[in-house]
């Protein structure tokens, strides 16, 4: 197969496909998690103001807050869940890599070293929900796991891998 460039755009050794890939330890996928707290709570911000508005319409008091367990409540926190899952799954469908996985060097591929499909991205996604809403069992499971893989990991056909150094 020849290059159609005669320069490799933007491309570094460790995004090559041939770039030597090691197991992602746990304490770096927490980190990487911790990271992309931040983007989730950044997108949070922006879902919740239609609600806040729409509350404030509603109510007509601008010192009104939404109810902890009314409709509206509900319906926020599962948008924030979408928009979350959007903003993962998009980025392991196209990359492989979140924004808290770039600088950790981490990527998701499927076990056959390939990107992952959109199904297996939300599969990943839900599974991964259930895991942090069961204290983060998933999670601790790769401590244990021989091959180091969350229970989101099994269910969607994947694995973190550590991308080898650009030097």
């Amino acid at each position: 197969m020849t290059n159609r460039y005669p320069v490799r755009m933007h491309a570094r050794h460790a995004d090559t496909p041939t770039a030597p890939r090691h197991g992602a330890y746990i304490g770096r996928r927490l980190l990487a998690l911790a990271y992309d707290l931040f983007v989730a709570v950044a997108l949070w911000f922006v879902v919740a103001v239609p609600f806040v508005l729409a509350d404030l319409a509603i109510s007509g008091d601008p010192r009104h807050n939404i109810g902890p367990c009314s409709a509206m409540q509900w319906l926020l926190w599962l948008a924030c869940w979408g928009v979350t899952g959007l903003y993962a799954t998009i980025s392991w469908h196209r990359g492989g890599q979140t924004l808290g996985m770039r600088p950790w060097r981490l990527r998701v591929v499927s076990l056959d070293g390939g990107a992952l499909t959109r199904s297996a991205a939300w599969r990943r996604y839900a599974v991964a929900t259930l895991s942090l809403l069961a204290g983060g069992a998933g999670f601790w499971w790769a401590w244990i796991d021989r091959d180091r893989l969350t229970w989101h990991d099994r269910a969607s056909g994947s694995r973190v891998v550590r991308l080898a150094r650009a030097d």
